[in-house]
C-alpha cells in the first residue's frame, strides 16, 4: 500500500469495442472530409472558403449584422488571432469592416457589410445545395432524426457551458 496521500490507482481506459471504433472512425473521416468538399463548392462558386463563408454567415444572422470580434471567435470556435487575419482578409474585399465598441473602447466589432450580406445571399444557395447533396440526400428522414439526436447529446458533453451558439429547434 502506497502513502495515504498518494492518487488512488488509474484504472485502464477500457478500447472501443468494434462497433464504437467503426462509428469513432467513420466520424472522424466525415470530420476531415465534410469541410474539405464545403470549401471547394463555396470556393469554386464563391471565391471563399468555408470558414470565411461562417464567419459572414454568422454575422448576417445578427439583428445589426455586427458582433464583437471575441463573440464572433467564439461562434466560430475560432482563436482570435485566426478571426483577426480572416477579417483582414474580408475587410480587403469591402465584405466587413471593424471598428471599436462604442458601448466599451477596450472590445472591436465586426461589422458585415451591404457588400458582405449581398455576398451571403448570392453564395447560401449553392451552399445548400452541397449540404442537402453531401448530407440530407444521403439518409432518410429518420436517420436524418436519429442524427440530430446523435450530435446534440455529443455536442453537450463537448460544448455545454457556449449559450451564445444558436440552438437548433426540436425536430
Amino acid at each position: 500500500m502506497g502513502p495515504p496521500d498518494a492518487p488512488p490507482p488509474e484504472r485502464p481506459t477500457p478500447w472501443l469495442s468494434p462497433q464504437e471504433r467503426a462509428v469513432w472512425l467513420s466520424l472522424s473521416r466525415l470530420m476531415i472530409k465534410l469541410p474539405t468538399a464545403l470549401d471547394a463548392q463555396l470556393e469554386r462558386d464563391a471565391d471563399l472558403n468555408y470558414f470565411e463563408y461562417t464567419v459572414m454567415a454568422v454575422l448576417s444572422e445578427q439583428d445589426d449584422k455586427t458582433l464583437r470580434m471575441s463573440q464572433l471567435a467564439a461562434l466560430t470556435n475560432a482563436s482570435l488571432s485566426r478571426l483577426s487575419h480572416v477579417a483582414k482578409r474580408l475587410e480587403s474585399r469591402g465584405f466587413v469592416r471593424r471598428e471599436p465598441d462604442r458601448e466599451d473602447g477596450r472590445y472591436t466589432k465586426a461589422v458585415l457589410t451591404a457588400r458582405g450580406v449581398a455576398t451571403v445571399e448570392c453564395s447560401a444557395p449553392g451552399h445548400v445545395a452541397a449540404v442537402r447533396e453531401l448530407v440530407f440526400d444521403a439518409m432518410s428522414p429518420a436517420q436524418s432524426h436519429q442524427l440530430h439526436e446523435a450530435v446534440e447529446a455529443v455536442v453537450a458533453r463537448v460544448d455545454p457551458d457556449n449559450p451564445s451558439w444558436p440552438r437548433p429547434p426540436a425536430v
